[in-house]
């Protein structure tokens, strides 16, 4: 029985990762599919303009497609680094009941959760970089004088826009 409980112990520590690493997972998540939803609208609108011929438009839309997609990037790794440090906690659990038994598979399982930790920690880094640049597109987008001037020089009287 006494074993039993430490069994249940083993698996807290690294449980309580698991879960956190799932939030994190969550919140990329949501993250990644609002810049892929926006990728979308912009590679539809560049088409758009440059099927109606509209070069300077389609160029701007480029541009931000571009910053879109090393946005993209950055929470790709992010997300990737996340579900490594999840896989690793979870055989980190799964080492350190097998540790009560073998000791060879509580030296692995100690191992593995740090490099489960190192993983974690770079999902971090690479959401924070994100995070940092998140605003940028909407910035260049302001400041874009393409999009300012296409506005105006778009419209034709009569024009519902």
């Amino acid at each position: 029985m006494n074993d039993i409980a430490r069994l249940f112990q083993a698996f807290v520590a690294p449980s309580i990762f698991v879960s956190a690493t799932a939030l994190l997972m969550l919140s990329v998540n949501v993250r990644l599919m609002g810049i892929v939803s926006r990728l979308r609208q912009y590679v539809h609108a560049r088409h758009e303009a440059a099927k109606a011929g509209r070069s300077l438009e389609a160029e701007a839309y480029t541009a931000q497609i571009e910053s879109i997609e090393r946005r993209a990037e950055l929470i790709r790794r992010c997300f990737l680094s996340a579900l490594i440090s999840l896989c690793c906690s979870i055989t980190s659990c799964l080492l350190l009941g097998l540790g009560l038994y073998r000791q060879r598979a509580a030296i692995a399982a100690v191992i593995v959760f740090i490099a489960a930790l190192f993983c974690l920690l770079a999902a971090g880094v690479y959401y924070m970089r994100e995070v940092m640049v998140s605003l940028s597109s909407v910035r260049e987008e302001s400041r874009d004088i393409r999009f300012m001037d296409i506005q105006v020089i778009s419209r034709t009287p009569g024009d519902p826009r």
